[in-house]
């Protein structure tokens, strides 16, 4: 039987009361509860829902880059087909990341889950409540003091931008492939190069786009293949993992792997980089 490793590098996953991961999957249409058995991916609709169910983005084994140094790609077969849920609007995935960048993963996670319980609608599903994140227009209703209250005052000002900008563009943006659009979410005040990368391949599931230089990818190289010498220069490692996938393909895999390794070799979904 063929191994599946599921990518659980959205903190929209929680964990379910069996130590599983679930997560909301919702659009303007309906919602879906998407659970994880352990070796696959369980939908459920919850009431009213139109929208079709979520289809997970699937990496084979046989897309790793045959270029990439043997000692890195053995680490990385070992999970088998790697599979990932992505964001279903592209709001959702603006505002992750823009939670996610400057902190850790387990304090974005944190920060992720407070602002979507606080301020997001609230779904009934098959393990209990779950929240998504609040709509821009919602946002643009929030106060100094409703930031503050969650520890997102950093935001303040990038979040709300971010929702005017996408009320006036999403339909555009949501057509564009990903390249184009990490282009475009730049010129969003508050949205820089990586949150950018990371909200376009968040959406769009093509990981050839997303901030190779990212800690939590440079971390999860060297302890996957602690015996090859890597830069501790982001751009210089950029560059070496560039030359290593040399098309959009393989670095897209090369990347989605490493990221999957990072999260089954440590515990589910906390002490990430």
């Amino acid at each position: 039987m063929n191994t599946i490793t599921l990518l659980t590098d959205h903190p929209a996953w929680t964990e379910q009361p069996d130590g599983t991961p679930a997560r909301l999957v919702t659009t303007d249409t309906g919602a879906w509860h998407v659970a994880w058995t352990g070796g696959s991916l369980t939908a459920t609709a919850l009431e009213g829902t139109l929208t079709p169910a979520p289809i997970p983005v699937e990496t084979q084994t046989t897309d790793l880059p045959p270029s990439a140094p043997g000692e890195l790609t053995e680490a990385l077969t070992g999970l088998g087909t790697v599979c990932r849920v992505s964001s279903p609007t592209l709001w959702e995935a603006i505002t992750s990341g823009l939670l996610r960048r400057i902190i850790r993963a387990p304090q974005a996670r944190a920060l992720y889950q407070r602002w979507a319980t606080t301020y997001g609608p609230v779904y009934a599903t098959p393990t209990g409540p779950m929240h998504t994140v609040p709509s821009p227009r919602a946002v643009l209703d929030l106060t100094d003091a409703q930031f503050t209250a969650i520890g997102a005052a950093l935001h303040r000002r990038a979040l709300p931008a971010a929702a005017t900008t996408y009320l006036d563009n999403a339909d555009t943006w949501a057509q564009l492939p990903a390249d184009d659009l990490v282009k475009a979410l730049q010129e969003v005040p508050g949205v820089g190069p990586w949150t950018a990368a990371c909200a376009a391949a968040d959406f769009t599931g093509d990981y050839s786009v997303y901030p190779h230089d990212d800690l939590a990818v440079r971390t999860w190289a060297r302890k996957a293949a602690p015996q090859l010498a890597f830069p501790k220069e982001p751009r210089e490692f950029e560059a070496l993992w560039c030359r290593w996938a040399p098309d959009r393909h393989q670095i897209h895999a090369l990347t989605t792997y490493t990221l999957a390794w990072g999260i089954h070799a440590q515990p589910p979904l906390t002490d990430r980089p």
